[in-house]
């Protein structure tokens, strides 16, 4: 029987092709069933890394949380950010919220969403 790994909301998965020589920042943002936005920032730390991205004209002048355990894939030739999640998920997750962000309260709220929707798989 098949078993799969609990899902790791602000860690890169290992297969993702994320690595530490690639700056993400600029990279386009594409969901599963469309494009979602560009990289405006990005973190790696260990156990809280993540991308904020900006929406653009579907969510206009939006900006959004993007944890780096939704990533499904990285291509970087392309310069695009591959998420295994809808546009409607995207959508619906929190607000960003630029004064807190950084905090691990406003992390875990967002964790929260993305596992949320992970497990409702």
């Amino acid at each position: 029987m098949e078993t799969s790994a609990a899902f790791d909301a602000f860690n890169y998965r290992p297969d993702a092709g994320w690595s530490a020589e690639h700056e993400l920042i600029g990279y386009h943002v594409e969901a599963a069933d469309g494009h979602v936005g560009k990289v405006d920032e990005a973190s790696y730390a260990l156990d809280s890394s993540y991308l904020v991205l900006t929406t653009g004209p579907w969510i206009f002048g939006h900006k959004l949380m993007i944890p780096a355990g939704t990533v499904n894939h990285i291509d970087h030739n392309d310069r695009k950010v591959y998420l295994d999640l809808t546009k409607d998920q995207v959508k619906s997750a929190p607000d960003f919220d630029a004064n807190s962000y950084t905090d691990a309260e406003y992390r875990l709220k967002v964790g929260d969403y993305y596992t949320d929707t992970h497990q409702a798989r």
